[in-house]
């Protein structure tokens, strides 16, 4: 489906991902429509570079914590969502450069509805904003909604590039 790949985007190496991504980072994350919530996250990638977890702290939507395990299977990537709240989901995407940043797309199911679910990670000041959006199939209207921004910043002690592992 050629509507699924973003505009001057290219398809490329999860470990690229894995290790841009990877350090420890603050910032705030809301919803649409929400007061922003000072965020903690931790994202690591493995020896291997073939998977990648984000860990945000509480106060990101529950709670407790929530984890993002990214993890690389031939040309797609598979990930795994828990907050100790809700029932554990997973989601499949392809994983794009685009521009400066990262793409995520996948079809998966919101609200009961068909859709794709978008995950962009965008270059912003010396950190990334991080934006959870989706698009219904079953609506003419071909914008993205957003779901969830996260800012991610490097915490003072971290460059956030040069990537913690995990053996």
């Amino acid at each position: 489906m050629s509507a699924s790949l973003p505009l001057a985007a290219a398809e490329m190496p999860f470990a690229d991902w894995c290790t841009s991504l990877a350090g420890q980072w603050q910032g705030t994350g809301a919803r649409p429509g929400e007061v922003p919530k000072s965020v903690t996250t931790q994202a690591m990638c493995s020896a291997d570079r073939q998977q990648l977890i984000f860990s945000v702290s509480r106060g990101a939507r529950f709670s407790n914590s929530e984890t993002w395990w990214f993890r690389r299977q031939g040309d797609r990537v598979l990930l795994t969502y828990f907050n100790g709240v809700t029932e554990d989901k997973g989601q499949e995407f392809s994983l794009y450069r685009r521009g400066g940043g990262y793409s995520l797309l996948g079809e998966g199911v919101v609200n009961e509805r068909p859709a794709l679910i978008q995950l962009l990670f965008e270059p912003k000041d010396q950190g990334w904003q991080w934006l959870q959006q989706s698009r219904f199939l079953d609506d003419d209207i071909e914008q993205y909604r957003l779901y969830r921004g996260v800012s991610l910043q490097p915490l003072p002690a971290s460059t956030g590039s040069q990537g913690l592992e995990v053996n």
